[in-house]
């Protein structure tokens, strides 16, 4: 696996060519390191479950309120009240419009977990691409997320083609918002 620190000149531009020829990286956030891939490609998905040993929703990046804007299946003020928890270390669960990412990891109610981190990298990322990208904690399912880069490495280096490192990145995961009749539940 190719290690570049995410502030190098190359790394965004060596992140996007994987991304969008269908393949899998790892890239740091605001709180975990992620396994990113095109959410409207099936066989990318399935890498990253693969990976993961299981299946199931995942999460995309949105560059900012504005995009997630147009990706949201809600009316006001129930829109409103997802995107005043957008943001950093927080998730929303809501209903997406059709098309938005690839079916097999929408929720239930055609429903897609969103984030806007606060790292430069994310938002580099997701502005740069021109579709959404998979945001899921480094690990197997069941296990706790990978936190520094030797040890991502030794576990995933043969699968993965490139990690975008910045050092050690031991936070908690993000908090998770489901949307439910009106309202927001955290579930995590």
């Amino acid at each position: 696996m190719n290690q570049i620190n995410w502030q190098h000149d190359n790394a965004l531009k060596a992140a996007l060519d994987i991304v969008l020829s269908g393949g899998v990286i790892i890239y740091p956030t605001d709180t975990l390191y992620g396994f990113g891939a095109d959410a409207t490609n099936k066989d990318a998905i399935n890498k990253v479950n693969r990976l993961k040993k299981r299946t199931g929703p995942m999460s995309v990046l949105a560059t900012d309120k504005k995009i997630a804007t147009r990706w949201i299946n809600l009316q006001s003020p129930d829109l409103e009240k997802a995107l005043k928890i957008l943001g950093g270390a927080k998730t929303v669960i809501v209903p997406v419009n059709p098309g938005v990412v690839h079916d097999i990891i929408l929720g239930s109610g055609h429903s897609l977990g969103i984030r806007i981190p606060n790292h430069p990298f994310c938002k580099a990322l997701s502005s740069s691409c021109k579709v959404p990208i998979i945001t899921t904690s480094v690990n197997r399912s069941g296990e706790q997320p990978l936190e520094i880069p030797h040890d991502i490495s030794i576990t995933f280096g043969n699968k993965i083609k490139l990690m975008i490192e910045d050092g050690k990145i031991s936070g908690d995961a993000s908090t998770i918002y489901q949307y439910q009749d009106g309202d927001f539940i955290i579930t995590r």
